[in-house]
């Protein structure tokens, strides 16, 4: 499950998150945004103070990012933030990583830090990506280019797709481990849908499914007893 962040304080996310992990929930991720997508003008939680605040707070429950993007720190400062979150929850945390887009060009600009041509930042994600995994570190390679998912599937790590058709998932689980997030569900009936989806998903071969917030924790947790792919 992705974390409430675009938010003044970490107060809801600290929350929602020690909640998740009573309910059985298995991970809980942050995106890595300046600011909502397309809403300048709202706050944003940077990601690894949050993960880190979470890790030591629980026991169990994993803690990621999807997905920390190339390019707002430098690859070596990235890896370290990582490897950092790895000493606070030891065999916990997903490296989740992607190049960024078009969409969030603005982001780093607003802020003047430099957005590389795209062949760099897929470059970049895989030397990054071949760093945490050199370190024992869970890497998901979040996006939908040819290129990036190229790149999991050289490194031997995790391709996450966004909101993915189940066809499009099952296209990729024949080349890789693949793992699927998405917005928060508009369901009626919250743990039958969520059972469904779950179900056709890890027909498709996901291993994981990340929803974003607002979910209902309990019947998230429910849905997923017994099934493949693991709630997030």
């Amino acid at each position: 499950m992705i974390l409430p962040t675009f938010s003044e304080t970490a107060d809801e996310a600290m929350s929602v998150a020690r909640r998740a992990e009573e309910v059985g929930i298995d991970g809980v991720f942050c995106y890595d945004h300046l600011w909502p997508m397309g809403q300048p003008d709202r706050p944003a939680l940077a990601p690894f103070p949050v993960l880190a605040a979470v890790a030591a707070t629980t026991q169990r429950i994993s803690v990621g990012t999807l997905v920390a993007r190339i390019g707002l720190v430098p690859d070596e400062v990235l890896v370290t933030e990582f490897e950092t979150l790895d000493a606070l929850a030891p065999g916990r945390v997903v490296a989740g990583l992607g190049t960024g887009d078009r969409l969030s060009a603005d982001e780093n600009r607003a802020y003047g830090i430099s957005f590389r041509p795209a062949d760099e930042r897929v470059e970049a994600l895989r030397r990054c990506a071949r760093a945490l995994r050199a370190r024992s570190i869970a890497v998901w390679v979040g996006g939908a280019s040819r290129k990036t998912m190229a790149v999991a599937e050289e490194e031997q790590v995790v391709a996450n797709l966004w909101d993915a058709p189940e066809a499009a998932v099952a296209d990729q689980a024949a080349r890789s481990e693949v793992t699927w997030a998405g917005p928060p569900p508009t369901f009626s009936d919250a743990s039958g849908e969520l059972a469904s989806l779950f179900g056709r998903l890890s027909a498709a071969g996901a291993t994981w499914a990340v929803l974003g917030w607002p979910v209902p924790l309990e019947a998230m947790a429910a849905a997923a007893r017994g099934l493949t792919p693991r709630a997030d």
